[in-house]
């Protein structure tokens, strides 16, 4: 069953059916073979799969990180970070590994925080004479912070088909998230060093920086609004997704005066095009889980696993971090997580594992897939930016990938890296 349910995946996939038609197409091939097919419990099953609480919590993060580009939030984001490191040496690659860690914490989305980011620091990148592949890479790759430190939609997604608390997988992925921007910003040094980048101006004076806290202050208040109020319990992931959007649309309309009413129905349109995505692969792979659970695949799993590590928990975290780096490389973050979490969970708890560590884990491991090729969405949107081609970032960005891969690696081996920060807090 499970060689059924992959290659009749896959072979959909192939044919360039897309991903939410192909769960079903697939989901209707398994209930041919089980003698269960119904139309009825499809439809139901897709439903069930939308008509969920903290799935309202997407749309919400998609409309803030909207508004934030159009009303001006994000680029002063971009100037405070450079206002801290951009006199530095090769200062604009830190600028945008420190700016994307900023914006990682209200929209939750890779594409959105590289979309945001590149458009603004690619160009000047160029102007001064970095070398467009790698900078792309960089920005490609720190825009994968975004679903790592919180809020988080792939968290969002994981607590949902997991039952598992979304507050602690936010707060399990803000170390991971601060390492992997870190391991960005040493592999930078060195590419900087080796070609002798020029710093952005001068150090900036105390009175400099704070010119720049005070610009950017409200824009900075976001994600400290965002996690604050989760953490304290004013109000639970879906309703902070409110607060940021009714935050956003405030500052940029009355405070920063460049959000204007007539942006609003682009940003609607763009912010539920992406919903709309989003949410259909949710209710398809929520159909798809059902005959999966059904057909017993995750014990298939298992078996599986056992067989392969001989019931040792540290080989079968390797072997399953290699099957997630395989599935990144093929399939975009969002179905991944939606396919493999109902199956690779069971699994995961039959090993005793805490299953906030293995979301934060698994959250980690697709992320990377979103700048592997061939179907990395995040590469596309900086492909698309520095109008090159995928051949030419595929280099660049191997010595980035390889920092995200050792980052996954330590949180693999060392879980007190994930559970610290959630664990201390519910003390």
């Amino acid at each position: 069953m499970l060689a059924t349910f992959l290659s009749s995946l896959f072979g959909f996939i192939f044919l360039n059916i897309p991903i939410a038609f192909s769960l079903i197409l697939t989901t209707i091939v398994l209930m041919v073979m089980a003698g269960e097919l119904s139309s009825a419990n499809i439809a139901s099953s897709v439903y069930r799969g939308i008509d969920n609480f903290p799935l309202m919590a997407i749309p919400f993060f998609m409309l803030a990180g909207e508004i934030m580009n159009v009303g001006g939030m994000s680029r002063r984001i971009v100037n405070f970070a450079n206002v801290l490191v951009g006199h530095v040496t090769g200062g604009l690659g830190y600028v945008s590994v420190v700016a994307s860690m900023i914006f990682a914490g209200v929209s939750g989305s890779a594409v959105a925080d590289t979309s945001a980011i590149g458009s603004i620091l690619l160009p000047i990148m160029k102007k001064e004479g970095y070398d467009v592949p790698k900078s792309t890479a960089l920005i490609a790759a720190a825009g994968t912070i975004g679903p790592i430190i919180p809020p988080s939609i792939p968290m969002i997604l994981f607590g949902v088909v997991a039952g598992v608390s979304i507050v602690k997988l936010f707060l399990g992925g803000i170390i991971p998230g601060i390492l992997i921007g870190l391991g960005l910003m040493i592999v930078w040094y060195f590419h900087a060093k080796k070609h002798g980048y020029k710093a952005v101006g001068q150090r900036k004076s105390r009175a400099e920086v704070w010119t720049g806290v005070k610009e950017a202050g409200w824009a900075l208040m976001l994600p400290i609004i965002i996690l604050g109020g989760i953490v304290t319990g004013i109000y639970t992931p879906t309703e902070a997704a409110v607060v940021a959007v009714v935050y956003a649309f405030f500052i940029g309309m009355f405070i920063y005066r460049e959000l204007k009413l007539s942006h609003l129905p682009e940003i609607l349109v763009m912010s539920g095009k992406g919903t709309a995505i989003v949410l259909l692969v949710c209710g398809a792979a929520t159909a798809a889980g059902y005959m999966i659970t059904t057909a017993q695949v995750p014990q298939m799993l298992m078996r599986t696993l056992a067989d392969l590590s001989g019931g040792n928990v540290l080989l079968a975290m390797f072997w399953i971090n290699v099957l997630l780096l395989i599935v990144g490389c093929v399939m975009d973050l969002t179905p991944a997580l939606l396919i493999l979490a109902p199956m690779l969970l069971p699994v995961a708890e039959s090993y005793g594992l805490d299953p906030v560590y293995f979301g934060v884990v698994m959250c980690v491991n697709l992320c990377i897939g979103l700048i592997t090729p061939p179907v990395g969405t995040v590469l596309y949107v900086g492909c698309g930016l520095s109008k090159i081609s995928m051949g030419q970032i595929t280099k660049p960005l191997l010595p980035f990938i390889g920092v995200m891969v050792v980052v996954l690696m330590l949180i693999t081996y060392i879980p007190g890296l994930i559970t610290f920060i959630p664990n201390m807090v519910n003390k």
